[in-house]
């Protein structure tokens, strides 16, 4: 008897190697046509990826390309998702960390209802 060759759908991939929150995500990332299997750009998301092929996609604002090494069985620990594949993506540059604006509040006193809501806008746009 022949062994069964090794492979799983790219979105539940995704998903272990915890490049993605939930499944239904990775399998969106995928479906919108943002996904390459090894330079072929796919919008299967039952599209089967074996060891050894290179993922290209973004995340955020960074390109990630990434070599499938092994294919997990469950989503597991982090340090357990990230031994599934080899980052190929060039290192992303560091920006500068200075703190989120306050706008209009110095320091002086408390601030007011609009302060705090613009500080929390603020604080918004610089995590994203």
């Amino acid at each position: 008897m022949s062994e069964k060759a090794e492979k799983l759908r790219v979105d539940k991939w995704l998903w272990q190697a915890r490049f993605f929150k939930t499944r239904s995500l990775a399998a969106a990332r995928v479906a919108d046509g943002n996904l390459r299997i090894n330079g072929d750009l796919t919008t299967k998301r039952a599209a089967t990826i074996t060891p050894g092929d290179v993922l290209t996609f973004a995340q955020g604002d960074h390109i990630r390309v990434i070599q499938i090494d092994a294919l997990g069985t469950r989503r597991g620990p982090a340090p357990e998702a990230q031994a599934l594949y080899t980052d190929l993506s060039p290192p992303e540059a560091r920006k500068e960390k200075k703190p989120p604006e306050n706008p209009a509040f110095e320091g002086k006193g408390r601030p007011t209802k609009r302060d705090r809501r613009q500080l929390d806008l603020s604080k918004a746009r610089h995590l994203e």
